[in-house]
């Protein structure tokens, strides 16, 4: 990206910048964060710890030099849910745990084999496209967000809806060009508080606009503990789990190779990319050993520091204090759930166009040449499949179904696609 770096990966911003640094990264992780596991009948308290706790093993794996933010995957959502009422919560979590280790098994290979494979199979056109449709594949989840009541498109478009999210948008639009100093390097925290304020405010003069709810957190308790679920195993589960890994770690180059282009720094070369693969397993599995959702890198704190130009390891890491300490207040995370949805999807508009743009960034500082067919071919079908929600699903047996979709088919087809097409000789 072309936003100056501020913080390198390495650097400790003073505790007066760090603090808000870091709580900005938890806004912007916390609606998606806490939304996985409403969804899967889970554990709140449970998702925000082990998605904290999660990231420090994920900053101990890489040696404090990839600035990424573990939370709640949204790619584990259908098995969840599948193996939860077929056998129960517990079997999902063993699921889940060999999940981690399939990771793991695979950053075993890469670390005897090298990454030159993966730059083979993976080359610009690839990595440029994939980049691409993992903005524009979550753009519509901010739109949803920004404009209908629960983010249901078939409850009915709202104009109040869309007014605070771009009231929200705006600000920290204005804020991330203008603003001076620190102020132009907390652009999300911003844009959060107009957005929030101007619900509140509106929501005093006009009933629409009443959007705020405060009874949660006067039901919440000061303090408690994250509600643990011991892990149960059999082979279906384990096996559902295993699949759905596969698709989830070509999700994880996808997201490492976004970091990398936005950071400035190869991650697939250092920390390498078994180290990361070894983090997001590692952490993926002490997760379910909690009873918590498995974990991804998100590409809202990617957006974040795309926005802000801090790449530093320690305002990552604080969030990720901030996300444990959340996790034993829940009338504080029951405040911090009040947020109203449109608010989240105006500032996800920009983190998710901001990921998409570093895509493009990478075709055009690569010099793809889309006059070669192949070239043009490959992204065509990467774009058009991943942004179109193209899905490969087939039964398991029972009511066990392996679904592959959107950013993982992409990628996994992008590559195919990039090993069998012929390349054209010189000259042709």
């Amino acid at each position: 990206m072309s936003t100056k770096m501020l913080y390198g990966p390495a650097d400790k911003p003073p505790l007066s910048k760090w603090i808000p640094l870091s709580i900005q990264h938890v806004f912007a992780m916390f609606g998606a964060t806490i939304l996985v596991p409403i969804l899967t009948g889970m554990d709140i308290n449970t998702a925000l710890f082990t998605a904290g706790t999660g990231t420090l093993i994920y900053i101990l794996c890489t040696g404090a030099k990839v600035p990424v933010f573990l939370g709640s995957s949204f790619a584990f959502i259908p098995a969840l849910i599948t193996i939860s009422s077929a056998y129960g919560l517990p079997y999902a979590m063993g699921g889940a745990v060999f999940s981690g280790i399939t990771y793991l098994v695979v950053a075993a290979i890469i670390r005897k084999t090298g990454t030159g494979w993966l730059n083979k199979a993976l080359p610009p056109v690839v990595i440029g496209s994939v980049i691409v449709v993992i903005g524009m594949s979550l753009a519509p989840s901010a739109l949803n967000m920004a404009m209908y009541p629960n983010s249901d498109a078939s409850q009915g478009y709202s104009l109040v809806l869309f007014s605070v999210a771009m009231v929200t948008l705006a600000v920290t639009v204005i804020v991330n060009i203008y603003g001076k100093g620190f102020i132009s390097v907390i652009p999300v925290l911003f844009g959060l508080a107009a957005g929030y304020l101007f619900t509140l405010i509106m929501g005093n003069f006009f009933p629409a606009y009443h959007l705020i709810d405060f009874q949660g957190v006067k039901d919440a308790a000061w303090f408690g503990l994250p509600r643990m679920h011991m892990p149960k195993f059999n082979l279906v589960a384990i096996l559902t789990f295993v699949i759905v890994s596969f698709a989830t770690i070509c999700e994880h180059l996808g997201d490492t190779l976004t970091v990398s282009k936005v950071v400035g720094k190869n991650f697939y070369e250092d920390p390498g990319l078994h180290r990361t693969l070894s983090g997001d397993g590692l952490a993926t599995a002490w997760a379910a050993l909690w009873g918590g959702p498995p974990n991804t890198t998100y590409g809202e704190n990617i957006g974040v520091l795309a926005i802000t130009g801090v790449y530093s390891v320690y305002v990552t890491g604080g969030a990720a204090v901030f996300a444990i300490l959340l996790s034993f207040f829940p009338k504080f995370g029951a405040l911090i759930h009040t947020i109203p949805s449109p608010v989240l999807g105006g500032i996800s508009m920009l983190f998710f166009g901001i990921i998409a743009s570093s895509g493009l960034r990478t075709l055009v500082e690569s010099g793809v040449d889309y006059q070669d067919k192949r070239n043009l071919t490959i992204s065509s079908v990467i774009l058009t499949i991943g942004i179109g929600g193209g899905m490969l699903q087939f039964a398991l047996g029972g009511s066990l179904t392996f679904s592959l979709g959107s950013v993982a088919l992409a990628t996994l087809v992008g590559i195919i696609l990039n090993l069998v097409l012929p390349v054209p000789k010189e000259g042709k």
